[in-house]
């Protein structure tokens, strides 16, 4: 498989809509906090249902980490090299913001 175009593929499917895009946010914005699906349907205004498919999803491509709590808790996994690449890109955006 050619890796570039693999790596297009991944980040189509990592960003993929708004909602999901709004999920992956919220976790790049929180690198060192944990949350459950309740706490990000509540922080990012998204669907409960539509939040536990992108996580899945996010999950399935170490993008973001699970933990095995009662409940499951989900956090940015910041040792992926497209994440982290991720994360650097909304530290320099989020500058632009103040």
């Amino acid at each position: 498989m050619n890796k570039k175009r693999s790596l297009w593929g991944d980040l189509e499917e990592g960003f993929g809509g708004g909602s999901r895009f709004r999920v992956l946010l919220h976790l790049a914005l929180h690198p060192e906090e944990a949350y459950t699906k309740y706490a990000l349907v509540k922080a990012t205004g998204v669907r409960t249902p539509a939040v536990g498919e992108h996580l899945k999803t996010l999950v399935e491509m170490g993008w973001v980490k699970e933990y095995p709590f009662t409940p499951k808790t989900y956090q940015i996994n910041m040792d992926h090299e497209i994440v982290k690449y991720f994360l650097e890109f909304v530290e320099k955006i989020r500058h632009l913001a103040q």
